[in-house]
């Protein structure tokens, strides 16, 4: 899977917002937040093919996270993306 083309991550505040850059990814009904680890990943994974796994493998490396903690996280993060129409798979 890959992030949808067309979105970028923005700072606000303390947190981050991703949101459209074109007339197709509009939908005034939802903005979608993110917290300091979400938009790790969403920066790491950018651009790249993922699964949960490479989520995964990324909490790891990069929080003082178990794996299974981890591979939660990961799975619950791909499914809310999935929710908010931010993938393409």
């Amino acid at each position: 899977m890959k992030l949808k083309e067309g979105f970028k991550l923005r700072p606000l505040g303390r947190e981050f917002i991703v949101v459209g850059e074109g007339i197709a990814q509009v939908n005034f009904n939802k903005m979608i937040s993110l917290n300091g680890t979400a938009a790790f990943l969403w920066k790491e994974l950018s651009g790249k093919d993922f699964t949960t796994d490479t989520i995964t493998r990324l909490l790891c490396d990069n929080y003082e996270v178990d794996e299974a903690t981890a591979a939660a996280d990961a799975a619950t993060l791909v499914e809310n993306w999935r929710k908010a129409e931010l993938l393409d798979e």
